[in-house]
């Protein structure tokens, strides 16, 4: 545990992309979920999500294990609810990690599905299919249930994984469960799955209405200038056979107008309750004269009737259009002068800012997270039995400045993890502890080819769990990192590291030279009454 330990090699896990899904069921019953993927030659694994602890394949007496993409529980349990992860490998060195939530119903007389249904909807012509019966190979159903009570009847057709309900009503919607049986090497277990049916609506007509613009509304324009008018029309419930809205221009189409100034273009959408809506503009490219003595028509039409309103345009006064316009612009570019200094500005002192911000309000507070460690640490561990300068940094500096100091409260491998505890248990339990990851890199940890425990377990938790931030302090010039593991490249090109210079070994107990300065930036917030104790 003292070297470079070989376990999972993390840059495996550097672009990750989280997705989530959701499974509900019955306990007792048998529950076969699956990973999404797109191609047959990645690799599958599976992880339980708040232990990390991976999901072996299938043994003798196994209840839960895994089979490539699919996890299983036969049966499965109350106790089994919670999140699950699958990382799918890809052949180029990426994974995606998909969270599957698990939820665990008691099973309830007279109830046949859960309270809350996570299966997609059935919304068409009658059609329902039984939800997750493929990831169960060779399942038979036994059964059909329509809000628990069993499914009979000529209007209703069973056919393999379906039932077709025959011209469906608005009383044929409701909860549609599917019981099957599953065998697994001999042992039987039942299956339920719940889905919800929409029977598909049917257009009903509405008297049209236009919702804007307004009848008699006046535009202000500018001469020479584009001009936008937009007619929105609600026109039935669901797409009616006959709908149209339109614009006209002094009772003429626009089709037939110069094609050159007038143009229109249309498109509709669906509101609240399958309300339909269509939307016409007319573009014109510049306005003219003649425009400002024309009536601009909306017309909305549907099988029940038309309506339409008229808008004409106003010329703005000359104080209007120039004012208006110069004062907006100068606004405007004070306004980006003002925004551009003070990025600069921030950028070039945004450490020195929030530490005096800190210093001034004191938002210091500690949050209620259960962590007790604000850092943990880790660093190459040397071989040798004299000390070196990184360990004195460790061991005297670290503390010295952040602890006595600053208030904040370290744990250290070798200090704070004590003599006959199981060093991996107690790594792992130390960093699910820790608001923060500190990372020493140094030449030394560069020849290491296989990553110490501590560090694997710190990088998986920052790129993979997001449990922590990683603070990398450079201690020794590393040049271009391309030694460095891929998974640290990939942090260091994310926010950088804090370089340890030669001149801060002179005065190293300083918590206001640049180096620590930087370092309490990344740090967590403290309560301000040990801060000051400790400086005191």
């Amino acid at each position: 545990m003292m070297g470079c330990v070989h376990l999972i090699i993390l840059s495996t896990f550097l672009s990750v992309s989280m997705t989530s899904e959701t499974f509900d069921a019955m306990e007792d019953e048998a529950l076969v979920i699956k990973c999404p993927r797109r191609s047959s030659s990645v690799k599958v694994t599976w992880y339980h999500t708040a232990t990390n602890q991976m999901i072996p394949e299938e043994e003798e007496g196994s209840r839960i294990f895994s089979s490539e993409r699919f996890l299983w529980f036969l049966p499965i349990s109350r106790e089994d609810s919670g999140n699950y992860t699958c990382v799918i490998h890809f052949s180029n060195n990426r994974t995606k990690s998909v969270n599957m939530n698990v939820q665990v119903h008691p099973y309830k007389q007279g109830i046949c599905f859960p309270s809350q249904i996570r299966y997609p909807n059935e919304t068409g012509r009658g059609r329902i299919v039984c939800p997750t019966i493929d990831n169960y190979k060779n399942a038979t159903i036994i059964q059909w249930y329509k809000d628990c009570k069993p499914l009979h009847g000529e209007r209703y057709l069973k056919a393999e994984k379906y039932i077709f309900i025959n011209n469906p009503r608005k009383e044929d919607d409701g909860y549609y469960t599917c019981q099957f049986i599953y065998t697994h090497k001999g042992n039987v277990f039942n299956v339920s799955a719940t889905r919800i049916f929409t029977s598909e609506s049917r257009h009903s007509p509405l008297p049209p209405q236009i919702l804007f613009p307004k009848d008699k509304g006046v535009v202000e324009v500018e001469l020479g200038a584009a001009l936008s008018l937009k007619c929105q029309a609600r026109l039935g419930i669901k797409k009616p056979p006959m709908a149209a809205v339109k614009w006209d221009v002094d009772n003429i189409q626009v089709k037939y107008l110069d094609f050159s100034r007038f143009r229109e273009t249309t498109h509709f959408f669906e509101g609240r309750e399958q309300e339909y809506y269509r939307e016409a503009t007319l573009h014109i490219t510049e306005i003219e004269k003649e425009d400002l003595q024309a009536n601009f028509t909306c017309v909305a039409v549907n099988e029940m009737y038309n309506t339409k309103v008229t808008v004409t345009l106003r010329l703005k006064a000359q104080s209007e259009v120039y004012l208006p316009n110069i004062l907006l612009i100068s606004g405007s570019l004070f306004l980006l002068v003002v925004i551009a200094v003070s990025v600069i500005l921030y950028q070039s002192f945004r450490v020195d800012i929030v530490l005096l911000y800190r210093e001034i309000f004191q938002p210091y507070s500690l949050k209620d997270d259960g962590k007790i460690y604000d850092a943990y640490v880790i660093y190459p561990r040397s071989h040798a039995n004299e000390a070196n300068f990184v360990e004195y940094f460790v061991y005297q500096i670290m503390p010295d400045i952040l602890e006595n100091k600053c208030g904040y409260k370290l744990c250290i491998y070798g200090r704070d993890i004590y003599p006959g505890e199981d060093t991996a248990s107690a790594i792992e339990k130390r960093m699910q502890k820790s608001r923060r990851l500190i990372i020493l890199l140094t030449r030394q940890l560069i020849n290491c080819k296989e990553p110490a425990y501590d560090q694997h377990i710190a990088l998986y938790n920052a790129l993979i769990q997001n449990d922590a931030k990683v603070i990398l302090l450079e201690m020794e010039t590393i040049g271009t990192h391309e030694k460095l593991q891929e998974s640290l490249r990939f942090i260091i090109k994310q926010q950088g590291t804090i370089k340890w210079r030669e001149q801060h070994t002179v005065h190293p107990q300083s918590s206001n030279s640049k180096f620590w300065k930087q370092v309490r930036y990344h740090m967590p917030l403290t309560l301000k009454s040990s801060y000051s104790a400790n400086a005191g």
